[in-house]
């Protein structure tokens, strides 16, 4: 436990870079999806799965240039993905020595991790402030479902994926986010109260969706963690499992809800 707190205070910093917003987070997001991208594959490796990694940096790079230059562009946000799918089915053209499952990790790779990490970024440029619930709804339940999970757990959530998880920790997460979103729209949103609360609520159990997906694949994958750049909390997939998820939520809910 004390590992995982002293590398959570750590990670705090980072923070300043979703209050400066802008390029900042644009680099961000898009560090977190070259980095969590090269642990994904290197997860499938594991199990004799070669998707290509040229591909997906390529993928991300590309994205960076299409979120500094086009931003709010959907039209050339879905050439971007079209072109990315495409690409990737080509790569396995060489049927000697490539197989399906090459192809297709490598599309999911650029989808789950790379595009899904870019949707920071389109909530900070569509509505910078509540850039914030996205990371106050993942960490935030997962904080607090760890502790709740420690102090109260009893009944197994999923004990296959995840053998420490809890149904009492899944619940204390969803009160904890809950609570967190609601003080952030007290005193940061008051006009958004009723959408962070909403947010706040709905975004808990997708956060936690999030890294049981992750812990699914690790489980096919064979692997324990996706890497050990964090002390205490393994790689960058490890660390951002959840936001992954979180931030296409809040995206879509703010494009089509509240917009």
């Amino acid at each position: 436990m004390k590992t995982r707190v002293i590398s959570g205070l750590i990670m705090v910093p980072l923070l300043i870079l979703v209050y400066l917003g802008g390029y900042f987070i644009l680099t961000a997001s898009i560090l977190v999806g070259m980095l969590g991208v090269k642990e994904f594959y290197n997860g499938f490796e594991n199990v004799g799965i070669k998707p290509c990694h040229l591909i997906g940096r390529i993928a991300a790079m590309s994205l960076a240039v299409i979120g500094s230059l086009a931003q709010e562009r959907t039209d050339v946000m879905m050439l971007w993905l079209a072109a990315f799918v495409i690409i990737s089915m080509i790569y396995m053209f060489k049927i000697e020595e490539r197989e399906m499952a090459d192809s297709m990790a490598t599309i999911l790779g650029i989808v789950y991790v790379v595009f899904f990490a870019y949707h920071v970024y389109l909530v900070d440029i569509t509505m910078h402030k509540i850039v914030w619930i996205i990371f106050i709804t993942a960490f935030g339940s997962d904080i607090f479902a760890y502790f709740t999970g420690y102090l109260f757990g009893k009944h197994k959530l999923a004990p296959v994926l995840s053998p420490k998880k809890t149904i009492e920790g899944a619940v204390g997460g969803v009160v904890g986010s809950a609570l967190c979103s609601t003080i952030f729209g007290l005193l940061v949103m008051p006009d958004m109260l009723i959408h962070c609360i909403i947010l706040g609520i709905v975004c808990s159990p997708i956060s936690m969706a999030g890294d049981l997906t992750a812990s699914a694949f690790k489980r096919k994958m064979g692997i324990k963690d996706y890497g050990n750049l964090i002390p205490g909390h393994g790689g960058v997939m490890d660390r951002f499992d959840s936001v992954l998820f979180v931030a296409p939520a809040v995206f879509y809910y703010v494009y089509f809800v509240i917009k």
